[in-house]
């Protein structure tokens, strides 16, 4: 199928099962964060799942490249991001496997049914302060700050999605840690896995990822620490997996 790739587009091999994805580097383009949550998140065969803040849609292509459900939605509130989310699923012929929809957070119940989808991802924005922004509704300001949308905005959402026995993963700051599990307590959503990722071993972990089940036992598995990069700023061998799995 042929797909238009726009001025200012350029198409970025994902390196796994031979999918690109369409990214606008004056927007907002896919991190590591993106691809450690893909393959931190659980995986049921025969589920459905969807990602919150889906962007250009990096997270169901790569959960799909890896078999972690039947069925995956991205929903994404910029038209912009959403339209190379869409295209990007038609380039790499996911239609059938891949849903993008454009819509607000903050108003999840225009969108899906209640208790809709046995896994939720999201990778959302992580900072809760917005001074100092020149321009907060550029699109980059609006993936990294919480312009459109706040931290509890994403778990209600999350939690009004999920079935019972549902998964809910996320990538985060840890200095919102002890935020991310009261709001998860909350919405009666239990922690279950928690690993922390730091670039060097002896610098500080700068990323979360953190998984919790609806209406789960009081039980949480502390995964061992994910370390990106070697002394000599190669990456670890333990990243590598992250990458390729």
């Amino acid at each position: 199928m042929d797909v238009i790739i726009k001025d200012n587009e350029r198409l970025d091999d994902l390196q796994c099962k031979g999918y690109y994805i369409i990214q606008n580097p004056d927007m907002f383009c896919f991190g590591m964060d993106a691809v450690l949550l893909a393959d931190f998140t659980s995986g049921k065969k025969m589920a459905k799942a969807i990602d919150l803040g889906t962007g250009t849609g990096v997270i169901p292509i790569l959960m799909e490249a890896r078999d972690k459900a039947a069925h995956f939605t991205g929903l994404e509130i910029q038209n912009e991001s959403a339209d190379m989310a869409l295209r990007s699923v038609m380039y790499n012929n996911l239609k059938d496997k891949v849903d993008i929809v454009c819509g607000d957070i903050k108003e999840i119940e225009k969108h899906f049914e209640r208790e809709a989808f046995d896994i939720v991802t999201s990778n959302p924005p992580y900072i809760s302060e917005k001074k100092g922004l020149l321009n907060a509704m550029e699109p980059k300001n609006i993936a990294r700050h919480e312009i459109l949308l706040s931290l509890e905005d994403v778990i209600r959402a999350a939690a009004y999605l999920l079935k019972v026995g549902g998964s809910f993963a996320m990538v985060h700051k840890p200095f919102r840690l002890a935020e991310i599990i009261r709001l998860l307590s909350k919405y009666h959503l239990e922690p279950k896995r928690i690993r922390m990722v730091q670039p060097y071993i002896d610098k500080e972990p700068n990323m979360v990822l953190i998984e919790s089940v609806k209406g789960g036992k009081p039980m949480v598995k502390v995964e061992p620490t994910l370390v990106v990069y070697n002394k000599d700023g190669n990456y670890t061998g333990e990243l590598l997996k992250c990458y390729n799995n």
